[in-house]
């Protein structure tokens, strides 16, 4: 797969050097020719959903680091379109935002599972032409979305497990330092 689309993973290239997406895996949710918008699915950070909405401080769900924009915003990503209504799907089975307050609910009874949602924080966008721009300077490799990888029981092991199903040839990156003059 060579083109981006709703629904594809951004895998970051091994030398990456914005902090943002060093080692960053991004799920495309929209695309369009006037750029897109993706989500930071394997940042995890040691942050509680009622860490930033105190009516929730109860719900010990964590929160991924979404990307360096709209701080302000919470996304979430889930594999529950029977019980969270409103949701459109981006990938086969993967399934962006919807009712927010049933999607609390369900985790709050055990209805949802964890490995069923995930809450970010932030969001990752690009603007006309901007992606392209990178994909040319070859700073991201592309594959379909799966849920297996979504919601990846270790979350930092997401960027390994991207490459290791892109194929044998991709595996060796896998190990290569942050620093190539570490090498």
């Amino acid at each position: 797969m060579n083109k981006v689309a709703c629904g594809t993973l951004l895998i970051a290239e091994p030398f990456m050097k914005d902090p943002n997406f060093q080692r960053s895996v991004v799920l495309i949710c929209e695309h369009d020719p006037s750029g897109s918008f993706g989500i930071i699915i394997n940042k995890i950070t040691k942050d509680n959903i009622g860490d930033y909405m105190p009516e929730y401080e109860h719900v010990k769900m964590p929160v991924f680091d979404g990307g360096p924009v709209g701080k302000d915003q919470m996304h979430f990503l889930h594999t529950r379109p029977d019980f969270i209504e409103g949701g459109r799907e981006v990938g086969e089975g993967i399934y962006w935002g919807g009712d927010f307050k049933t999607a609390i609910e369900g985790v709050e009874s055990n209805e949802i599972l964890k490995n069923e949602i995930r809450f970010y924080l932030g969001y990752a966008g690009w603007e006309e032409k901007q992606l392209n721009g990178e994909l040319d300077e070859k700073s991201w490799l592309i594959t379909p979305a799966h849920v297996s990888i979504v919601f990846y029981k270790n979350p930092s092991q997401i960027w390994k497990e991207s490459i290791r199903q892109l194929g044998k040839d991709f595996h060796p990156i896998m190990n290569y330092p942050l620093d190539p003059s570490y090498n």
